[in-house]
């Protein structure tokens, strides 16, 4: 049947439904009644989410739960407002859900993980902390913690709870990764070099590994191999701009001036609306003396930064290059 068929009968079905699920010929029961028009928008829900009706699933389980609270129709309703990026209603749902089973840890990390998503940190570390008191073992709930708590700018709770993450499952590639990237923000390279070696080691396919990696090995200052992972991760994705700010940043700070415009020309021509690659660009050609086409990127930058809403690591507002320059951070 083709698609444009199968929506009109969807569409359809979905005007008359609700007008003919409650009419019933009066020989059931009031319980038999409800009971099967409880089973009927239960599995209507869960047709309609397959087959991607999420506004038409929402309504079916909305209409079953006025019948039955019911655990299975909860989750199904979770899954569908999250699909609809409904996520605040979605977390109100997961509430309800806990209401029913409040000693569910699966239910408190996925509700722990909607607050992720819309940066309601306290919120994830509470649910963490009530699904670790449930079963202590389960890493996802240290991790996740570790996770809430380094947006929250706690160091010291992050690599707690992401340690007791690694305690509980030794081969916590994504935790052994996380910690290594609070050990870079906290200065201590040394250690955090060990977990990003451990996190490349089971990843490595995984860019940011390499990434975090060559930024501990350029605080410990070793320049060579900073390189060789931030070329590594090109490798894994060329497309990558992440590895050719750091890696032209350290040409920049190395005094290269031609290889970190080399290095940003290949950017640019991968990816023409790339802002950061001009601006930086625009340094390295400062420092090799060109102000001409300095001046050239950095307009281009801007212009590109106005274009897509980015914020470039400037305001915008220097008198002069040199200002610029002395001013940004190697």
């Amino acid at each position: 049947m083709p698609i444009f068929v199968h929506d009109y009968y969807f569409n359809h079905d979905m005007a008359n439904f609700f007008k003919t699920l409650f009419s019933g010929s009066g020989e059931e029961s009031p319980e038999e009644k409800a009971r099967k028009d409880f089973d009927v928008l239960k599995y209507d829900g869960i047709k309609a989410l397959k087959i991607g009706k999420g506004a038409y699933a929402i309504r079916c389980f909305n209409e079953a739960l006025k019948i039955e609270q019911d655990a299975e129709v909860l989750e199904h309703l979770v899954a569908a407002y999250t699909r609809e990026d409904r996520t605040e209603e979605a977390v109100e749902t997961a509430g309800q859900l806990l209401d029913i089973e409040p000693e569910n840890g699966g239910v408190l990390l996925l509700r722990a993980n909607l607050n992720y998503m819309i940066e309601r940190y306290a919120d994830v570390i509470a649910d963490c902390e009530r699904a670790i008191a449930i079963d202590a073992t389960d890493a996802r709930a240290h991790y996740l913690a570790g996770r809430a708590k380094h947006k929250n700018s706690d160091a010291i709770g992050a690599i707690v709870s992401l340690s007791n993450a690694i305690a509980r499952k030794e081969d916590y590639a994504a935790a052994y990764l996380l910690r290594a990237e609070v050990m870079l923000a906290t200065g201590d390279a040394a250690d955090g070099l060990q977990d990003a070696d451990k996190a490349a080691e089971l990843m490595p396919e995984e860019e940011q590994a390499f990434l975090i990696r060559g930024q501990l090995h350029e605080a410990l200052r070793d320049d060579r191999a900073a390189e060789e992972d931030y070329r590594h991760a090109m490798e894994v994705n060329p497309f990558n701009e992440q590895a050719y700010l750091l890696l032209g940043n350290l040409h920049i700070a190395r005094n290269q001036p031609a290889e970190a415009i080399a290095l940003f020309d290949e950017a640019v021509e991968l990816k023409p609306d790339f802002a950061r690659a001009y601006h930086e660009r625009g340094r390295a050609r400062l420092l090799a003396g060109d102000k001409e086409g300095a001046a050239a990127d950095l307009k281009k930058a801007l212009e590109l930064d106005a274009e897509r809403g980015e914020h470039l690591p400037v305001d915008g507002t220097y008198s002069n290059f040199e200002d610029m320059y002395k001013n940004r951070p190697l």
